[in-house]
């Protein structure tokens, strides 16, 4: 982990500056330096026209008024430096930003990839913890927003200082006396725009807030549209949408006010400043201080002035959200909680032999053991369920041997070798899981079969469908395996996608299985289906299975009854049920 730290300038830049966002962001470019600087000097050259023209606009009143003291060649030479700026300012745009869209867009491309990165490497309690939909934010709207912040940077603030710059410098070598009204005005303008910037950012706050609930609000509605129409809600529903949206329309419609107030009022204080530049400048004039082009020279910079002051004080709520997503990414890329496996054990090949050695496991936060106590032998080929009641630890054991979850105490060997010490992602690849809640992409049947297998024998696709009892249905869809299934597999039941599941489990050819509540949800029908399925799955596997549904262990080798945090009960389904102890009650329950 630390050398991809140190090799990754992402990961790096914010590791060396920790909560200092600006120094955060310059860090993330590292590599793109040049091509910045690069993009600068095109901006530089390519924006003289706009500090050029108001000098040769000043230059040819002054000829055309005053032609005594002007030749007309310097009218024409006015006119071809105006016109060569101009021209030129076509390819500079052009170069400027393919040197700065190259940086920024490499640079968020590269984030969000350190961010996919990062995320398979945290752990799976971290991913539990932290909501999805949040995960999704960071990846898209805050690393645009860190994109916005890193444009407003770079070339906002390069365009108001320069601009600033040159208006000041050009007024202070042509005038002493304007450049101090200047600098006497500009902070008098900025104060009252900053006044109502502070009312604008309170209303935006508002508004965005009861958009976002809204929006939660709309998410809400539409998952529960069955259970809305099931119960004849849908009047209710609508009044409850319809007071949601009018408090948006309530607060929009106030942003809307003070924005046409501050608008307003903003326009009157430039205006009134313009009329006052024109005002003073022209006294000047009057008085023979300056000459009448300068009136147009100073009028034009005093307008860019203004102009950029209200620019800067714009961009503060932008480079807020910036810095703001900055610290927001930096929640996950500085996140510890990883699963760190250097220097450790890679597991080849697995048997499949496990044992547990006083297995203990608590949560963090919590006082009360799930397993106290766990010892089992599993040996290799073996099928062993894990019944008992909900909570009693089945489902902690399965994560025990995956590896999301490490035990509080005891040990787990693996074909005699501590689970501690190997290399989890080397185990997994022998690994095959098959969830109750089955997770599939919106793509193809083959494409969610051979998930993760770059090349797949055609022979051996149609023995894997075979075993897992698709064949109907893949005869019976119109594209059969190039049949697209929706989104999480919304077109297909439940059996369906599960035996969808189970193929891709044998496509993997594991060594071991871990099947978790297969078929809880499914039709007498289906888990019929999908037990046939189960049973080619398992042949030659050493295979744990976590059932509720009795019928569905009763050819496992072997059933472990778990409960206050031991193994309680150990046999084969009929040695239990004479036993006539917690899993022959289990059996009366059902």
């Amino acid at each position: 982990m630390d050398n991809q730290r140190n090799e990754n300038p992402f990961l790096a830049s914010y590791e060396k500056n920790n909560n200092r966002p600006i120094k955060i962001l310059v860090g993330l470019y590292k590599g793109y330096y040049t091509k910045l600087l690069w993009s600068a000097i095109f901006y530089v050259i390519k924006v003289m026209p706009v500090w050029v023209l108001p000098i040769v606009t000043a230059n040819i009143i002054n000829i055309a008024t005053s032609p005594s003291e002007h030749k007309l060649s310097e009218l024409y030479i006015n006119a071809a430096v105006m016109i060569f700026f101009l021209v030129e300012n076509i390819p500079m745009h052009y170069l400027h930003t393919k040197y700065f869209s190259r940086a920024i867009r490499f640079v968020e491309s590269g984030l969000r990839g350190t961010l996919v990165r990062k995320l398979q490497q945290l752990s799976i309690s971290y991913h539990k913890e932290m909501e999805s939909g949040r995960i999704q934010s960071k990846i898209m709207r805050d690393v645009e927003a860190i994109e916005m912040l890193s444009g407003q940077l770079f070339v906002g603030v390069l365009s108001i200082v320069l601009n600033l710059l040159v208006a000041f410098t050009v007024t202070a070598m042509k005038s002493l006396t304007v450049f101090l009204f200047f600098i006497l005005s500009i902070p008098v303008s900025a104060l009252l725009i900053v006044s109502f910037r502070k009312k604008i950012g309170s209303s935006n706050a508002q508004f965005r807030k009861e958009m976002e609930t809204t929006s939660a609000r709309v998410f809400e509605m539409v998952e529960l549209i069955p259970v809305t129409r099931a119960h004849g809600l849908q009047k209710e529903e609508v009044k409850k949408m319809e007071g949601q949206l009018n408090s948006v329309a309530e607060k929009g419609y106030r942003l809307d006010m003070v924005h046409s107030i501050f608008g307003a009022s903003n326009w009157a204080v430039f205006q009134f400043f313009k009329i006052l530049c024109l005002v003073f400048t022209g006294y000047l004039a009057y008085i023979q201080k300056i000459t009448v082009g300068e009136i147009i020279l100073y009028q034009t910079y005093f307008t860019a002035i203004i102009t950029e002051v209200s620019s800067l004080i714009t961009l503060l709520p932008t480079l807020a959200r910036g810095v703001e997503s900055v610290r927001s990414v930096g929640e996950i890329l500085l996140a510890h909680d990883v699963e760190d496996y250097r220097n450790k054990t890679k597991v080849k090949q697995v048997g499949g032999s496990f044992r547990f050695d006083h297995v203990r496991f608590e949560y963090k936060d919590s006082h009360k053991p799930i397993l106290k106590d766990i010892n089992l032998e599993v040996r290799q080929g073996e099928t062993i369920a894990f019944v008992g009641e909900s909570g009693a630890g089945k489902s902690t054991i399965l994560n025990l041997i995956i590896g999301f979850l490490k035990p509080s105490g005891g040990k787990i060997y693996l074909d005699g070798l501590d689970l501690s010490g190997i290399d989890m992602n080397s185990f997994r690849k022998h690994l095959a899981v098959v969830p109750q809640n089955v997770i599939l992409f919106s793509g193809t049947i083959r494409q969610n079969i051979t998930y993760g297998l770059p090349d797949v024998d055609d022979k051996r696709l149609e023995e894997v469908i075979k075993a897992a009892n698709l064949g109907d249905l893949v005869k019976e869809l119109p594209e059969g395996l190039d049949t697209m299934i929706g989104e999480h597999g919304g077109k297909l039941s439940g059996g369906q996608r599960q035996r969808i599941s189970i193929a891709r489990a044998l496509m993997r050819n594991p060594s071991v299985i871990l099947l978790d509540e297969a078929t809880s949800a499914l039709d007498s029908a289906s888990e019929r289906m999908v037990q046939e399925a189960i049973q080619n799955l398992s042949k030659g596997r050493t295979t744990f299975i976590v059932a509720h549904r009795l019928s569905t262990i009763r050819n496992a080798e072997r059933i472990a009854v778990i409960g206050d945090g031991v193994c309680k009960e150990l046999g084969t389904y009929e040695e239990l049920v004479n036993k006539k102890g917690d899993f022959y009650r289990l059996v009366q329950i059902q």
